[in-house]
């Protein structure tokens, strides 16, 4: 089985404000990342806070029911100001000392509020049926998270640094990366105008 990691450290710079606690259909961004990582398959779940976590993590603890707050874990990154390349670091570190042997961990985003737990499983089922070393969402054109990361990426990842994401690692796989249809995926919240716009989607 595999783990999850949410990465949601940043600061928010373009937003002026936190999007992790931007609501959309009754719940935060964080939340909805934090349902679909609960309802999926996996044996981990773990979220990377930074930037904030002060005002984020009661927010967060409050959305939870008291028996899934045990079912995922929470870090703060001292180092968030670093770049993404940081909490991917932290966090993977954390869930091989959970889990030593971890086959394949799905990264994913806070400021994507379609993805489901659905999702999450159609992405882990394919890696373990094709045995590919990433298995990326596929949306506007391009690939990119949520995806999972198969064991032999996990060198590269934690070799990661600065404002850098799991996808720049993607062109070391060219050719051999599959792939999940997530049209939606293609809808993330950047800035107060995106939020904007999501909330007129029905």
């Amino acid at each position: 089985m595999s783990a999850i990691l949410i990465l949601a450290a940043g600061a928010s710079a373009r937003m002026g404000q936190p999007k992790q606690l931007l609501r959309f259909r009754g719940k935060t961004l964080l939340e909805h990342s934090v349902s679909a990582a609960l309802a999926a398959d996996a044996t981990h779940r773990l979220a990377v806070l930074g930037a904030r976590f002060e005002e984020i993590l009661p927010v967060r603890q409050a959305g939870l029911p008291e028996t899934a707050e045990s079912a995922i874990e929470t870090m703060v990154n001292p180092d968030w100001d670093e770049g993404m390349a940081s909490s991917i670091r932290l966090g993977l570190r954390h869930l091989l000392e959970k889990e030593p042997e971890l086959p394949a961990v799905a990264v994913m985003l806070c400021d994507q509020p379609f993805v489901t737990p659905e999702l999450l499983n159609q992405l882990l089922d394919a890696q373990q049926q094709t045995a590919a070393p990433i298995v990326a969402s596929a949306y506007g054109g391009t690939l990119g998270v949520p995806a999972i990361f198969a064991r032999e990426t996990f060198p590269q990842l934690l070799s990661l640094h600065g404002d850098r994401g799991a996808k720049a690692i993607f062109p070391n796989y060219a050719g051999r990366i599959a792939s999940v249809p997530f049209p939606e995926g293609a809808i993330d919240i950047d800035t107060l105008e995106d939020y904007r716009r999501l909330t007129f989607v029905v």
